[in-house]
């Protein structure tokens, strides 16, 4: 358990404090300390009988960013009264801290007010939260501030806090997902991310020929052999409890929502939503050739640099909000931009605008996170707004920015004007397997039933060709859907796309 120290402090300003000990406060820092009026870090008490309200505003401040709680001073005309301060006064006060919990180590000080002989103000300073920490309750109710007002703080908030202090007892991706099974993971996925780690270094050479069962209880994505739901986002194809696992992309008409000309949904794990994501962006983006002085030959680029566009939607993946199963993560194309969102929160220690700097990692997902990792889909952890960053400077584009909308964390990429030094084209389609490339030669311009389309090929199976053919063509953009936002529309058809037209008539 953490124990807070509250203790005092000497006040070269109203903002700009420090906390000593060995310093004892003066009726000029209590002067200099109220100048500013209440805030999120000040609260003013006339008297103790206001104790109780104190106490809450004190746990506030435990939750929040830290603070000071005054009393005897007059919160509206900031008058400096003071009051008797007797035993009884403080054992009123130690009984009220005793109800906050975790407990708090208080050191109270005692200011003489000269204008009130024999009058004291009482001064506590409480520290701030710090993100792995357990929330404080006073009574067993939590509050925080938000800006110089004292609230209950929202359910949503106190159990992220809570996850964030143990998340091995209340983290999402380490709950068992008791509906899938061993069998259920995609054995390629895993076997795939254990050959990269052990080529990148990061996992022994002696993973290859382990078992995937203790691989992932190694990777603690495993509990009593029942793979986790972080097992799950990673590596399983039996996501239908999932619904949060989907990726919404659409390239919308101008530099707003009012109309689109493409809206995708895919539904999968990790690795088919990356894939995906990466796919639309290759679909809906230029590509930059430029004559280079050295070589004098063509380099061609996409217009925002594909190692920034995949590690932010990695890190999209990775940090989002699984729990939250009725928001999604989305790609949004537009003129002027591009937005990659997912569901989250920015750790306290992070903000929009200090992510840019050298920073601690802070993993929503921690075994996700880890898993990643190992087998390089992650680099050094607090590294990915940088290698964003470096990526965009590299290529001369402007760095993203990020921002926190409506529960939701954006990374915004500008898109660069056209440059008269460059050609713009477009990515030609090409099928990247044998599956799609016989889907594409084999169906014709108007929408299609699964059963009708299956039927060209002589298959029986609609699992395995919904995974072999009809998932990776829609990835890759050779086929679209009649409904796009409706999946599993009964009366779903699916028709070619035009760009999977052109490259049917390349004969």
């Amino acid at each position: 358990m953490r124990m807070c120290n509250c203790s005092i402090a000497v006040i070269y300003s109203p903002m700009d404090y420090y906390v000593n000990d060995d310093i004892s406060m003066t009726i000029d820092n209590i002067k200099k300390l109220i100048a500013s009026d209440e805030s999120r870090t000040l609260e003013l008490k006339k008297t103790t009988g206001e104790l109780k309200d104190g106490m809450h505003s004190a746990c506030a401040f435990l939750n929040t960013e830290g603070g000071w709680l005054v009393f005897g001073v007059a919160p509206k005309s900031l008058k400096i009264i003071g009051q008797e301060v007797t035993d009884a006064t403080q054992r009123e006060i130690a009984q009220s801290l005793a109800g906050l919990d975790p407990a708090v180590d208080a050191h109270i000080e005692y200011i003489d007010v000269p204008d009130y002989p024999g009058n004291k103000v009482i001064a506590m300073h409480f520290d701030g939260w710090v993100w792995g920490e357990r929330p404080h309750t006073f009574h067993g109710c939590p509050y925080y501030k938000v800006e110089s007002t004292t609230k209950v703080m929202p359910h949503d908030m106190y159990d992220e806090r809570i996850r964030a202090q143990q998340p091995q007892l209340y983290s999402w991706e380490g709950q068992t997902a008791d509906s899938v099974t061993l069998a259920d993971l995609n054995e390629k996925h895993i076997r795939g991310c254990i050959r990269l780690g052990v080529e990148g270094g990061r996992i022994p050479a002696s993973a290859m020929s382990t078992s995937i069962e203790e691989v992932l209880a190694k990777w603690k994505l495993l509990k009593n052999g029942v793979p986790t739901n972080g097992a799950v986002m990673l590596f399983s194809d039996n996501i239908d409890e999932f619904p949060q696992f989907r990726l919404r992309m659409a390239r919308f008409v101008g530099n707003d929502k009012n109309e689109f000309i493409d809206n995708q949904r895919v539904e999968g794990g990790f690795f088919t939503l990356l894939d995906a994501g990466m796919a639309f962006f290759f679909k809906h983006l230029n590509l930059s050739g430029k004559i280079t002085n050295h070589s004098l030959q063509r380099e061609e680029q996409l217009e925002v640099p594909y190692k920034a566009l995949r590690e932010a939607l990695i890190n999209s993946l990775c940090h989002r909000q699984w729990e939250k199963y009725n928001l999604t993560n989305s790609i949004a194309i537009y003129d002027d931009r591009i937005e990659i969102a997912n569901p989250g929160i920015f750790p306290p220690q992070i903000t929009p605008e200090s992510i840019k700097e050298p920073h601690e990692s802070y993993p929503y997902n921690l075994k996700i996170a880890e898993a990643l990792y190992k087998s390089t889909y992650l680099e050094s952890w607090g590294s990915g707004a940088k290698r964003i960053m470096d990526a965009c400077r590299e290529q001369g584009v402007e760095e993203p920015s990020w921002r926190w909308d409506g529960g939701f964390i954006i990374v915004t990429f500008k898109r660069p004007k056209h440059d008269l030094s460059t050609t713009q084209v477009r990515l030609k389609y090409v099928p990247t397997t044998p599956q799609v490339q016989r889907l594409v030669e084999l169906m014709g311009n108007e929408y299609m039933g699964m059963k009708e389309i299956m039927e060209l090929f002589d298959l029986k199976s609609a699992k395995r060709f919904r995974e072999n053919y009809i998932q990776p063509a829609l990835v890759e953009g050779a086929i679209e859907r009649l409904y796009p936002d409706r999946p599993n529309h009964p009366k779903q058809k699916y028709r070619l796309t035009d760009y999977a037209k052109e490259w049917k008539k390349k004969d």
